[in-house]
């Protein structure tokens, strides 16, 4: 018999069934004097022997929407544990201003745009998405099974120690790596092919097109001279400065890749043309490209952050700027000192 009712009076030979993470489970035990045992399985409790098992756990955020059975109910209320078989972690209320609930989070009366961050199998995390009831977002994330740990580690110690001893370069030694993590289970190959960004991947093509469309155009050479008209007979420290303060000002208002794929050879040629070794101003290009602190759409980080701690556009000028001002002075300083 079947009883969920919180003033039943238990009994020894009592079960009761529990569904937590393990470290809370492992604690029930220990409150209750009693005894773990895995579901559907008496014979064998949970030990060190047995450890507790939660394969294929997923965290993921869902969102109340507008006309969710859960919009003015608790999770308690709504049963949402024994209804979809999840977790919840934690809520989070959007608002300039975090708020901080003491009462248990079962308790807590939802309203539309709380987002709950839950934990438990993908099935279930598929069937919620499924529901009309929530809106469950992209970003799941699986936990991380720890058992596997040691194998992992070894594989890529081998990746490192290879390509240190040029045995094979980096990119061969990675490369096979990825075959020994998928066989032994590390890492699945739906896993191995959701990496691979196609985004990314056609940003650093493009931009490496577009670095080499500027050197056999002779666009390059054209910016570089244009450039040092400019500066006229500034000494080569200002020159630098003046180079690095422009490419930080792009790396702001375009992505760090292209304004060091653009700027590398405007760099190379002003050097050229200066009589100058290249190496301080390809390095002014490169720090320059990731000074990008002042914009939120700088770098891709950058926007992830914003929406997450709920920053503004100003928020990041006003942190961001002098940051960008300070690197911009101590570089302008150390590169002539070093290399010129």
């Amino acid at each position: 018999m079947i009883v969920p009712l919180p003033d039943v009076t238990l009994r020894v030979g009592d079960r009761l069934v529990l569904r937590d993470t393990p470290t809370r489970l492992k604690e029930y035990e220990k409150i209750l004097a009693g005894t773990l045992y895995p579901v559907g399985s008496g014979q064998s409790p949970v030990d060190e022997d047995n450890p507790l098992q939660a394969a294929d756990q997923q965290i993921a955020e869902v969102v109340v929407i507008q006309g969710s059975p859960l919009q003015g109910a608790t999770l308690a209320s709504y049963r949402f544990a024994d209804r979809y078989g999840l977790i919840t972690l934690a809520i989070h209320r959007p608002g300039r201003h975090l708020e901080r609930f003491h009462e248990k989070i079962g308790d807590i009366q939802l309203v539309t745009g709380d987002i709950l961050l839950v934990q438990g199998p993908r099935d279930q995390i598929a069937e919620l998405k499924r529901s009309t009831d929530m809106l469950v977002l992209d970003a799941t994330i699986d936990l991380p099974f720890t058992r596997k740990a040691p194998t992992a580690m070894f594989i890529m110690k081998s990746i490192i120690l290879t390509a240190a001893f040029g045995i094979l370069p980096i990119a061969v030694s990675a490369v096979c790596g990825v075959l020994p993590m998928i066989v032994s289970g590390c890492l699945s190959w739906r896993d191995a092919t959701r990496a691979l960004n196609a985004q990314v991947v056609m940003i650093v093509v493009t931009s490496l097109a577009l670095g080499k469309a500027m050197v056999d155009t002779g666009g390059a050479a054209y910016l570089g001279s244009l450039f040092v008209a400019v500066t006229g007979d500034a000494s080569p420290a200002l020159v630098i400065s003046g180079l690095m303060l422009l490419v930080a000002f792009f790396t702001n208002i375009i992505s760090n890749n292209a304004a060091a794929v653009i700027g590398t050879p405007i760099a190379i040629s002003i050097a050229g043309q200066t009589g100058q070794a290249p190496e301080a101003y390809v390095l002014a290009v490169l720090f320059a490209a990731n000074m990008s602190f002042a914009t939120p759409m700088a770098y891709k980080t950058n926007l992830l952050i914003m929406n997450a701690g709920e920053y503004a556009f100003g928020d990041f000028l006003r942190v961001g700027l002098p940051l960008v001002v300070l690197m911009w002075l101590a570089f302008s300083f150390l590169l002539p000192l070093i290399y010129l």
